[in-house]
């Protein structure tokens, strides 16, 4: 941003890379994010990496689709209320294009066995883009070097792999036990 506005150039930049990642991204909104970080924290230097994780939790954790509410804080975050519309509107454009044209031929597509086959790879290779994206977040966690978000980040996998607790109620209570330890951790320099 420039003076608390958003420049041209950043926007166009926003839009054009938002329009990009959504265009070449399959597999849903967890691939997105590592495009994003790819993109906005390694390349741009937009944003920092921490930021990112707390980001991608945010959009993860809130109703709709998690390529849009990453739009919606990335392009906030870069600039401002213009930079949130602007991401959004390059991260729709290309599925909304998709998905008609799919819709007109949606017959021929369904019938086809090279299409089939092509989706058939293509699961493959979104599941390694996921497993990347879980490599690299979990990284992030082991990094903090704190006990208590490794117990949160195992007890997380337990509770939905093992025992299918709903991702909702494990979302919910690793947010619950993080207001806990921040507001441990505050009373706890405050009294020092």
């Amino acid at each position: 941003m420039v003076n608390g506005k958003a420049d041209r150039s950043t926007l166009w930049k926003l839009f054009l890379n938002t329009l990009y990642i959504s265009a070449f991204t399959f597999g849903g909104g967890f691939v997105i994010i590592t495009f994003m970080k790819t993109k906005f924290v390694d390349e741009m230097h937009w944003i920092d990496e921490e930021e990112m994780l707390d980001l991608a939790a945010l959009a993860q954790s809130s109703p709709g689709a998690i390529a849009v509410n990453a739009a919606i804080l990335v392009g906030w975050r870069v600039a401002g209320f213009i930079g949130m519309l602007t991401a959004v509107l390059g991260t729709i454009i290309p599925p909304m294009v998709i998905l008609t044209v799919i819709s007109f031929f949606y017959h021929a597509f369904i019938t086809n066995i090279y299409v089939a086959a092509m989706l058939k790879g293509m699961q493959a290779g979104v599941a390694a883009v996921i497993l990347d994206v879980v490599a690299g977040l979990g990284g992030n966690v082991i990094k903090t070097h704190r006990p208590v978000y490794y117990l949160i980040m195992v007890g997380a996998f337990v509770a939905t792999f093992f025992l299918n607790v709903n991702v909702i109620y494990i979302i919910l209570g690793a947010a619950v036990i993080g207001i806990i330890l921040e507001l441990a951790s505050r009373r706890k320099g405050s009294a020092a």
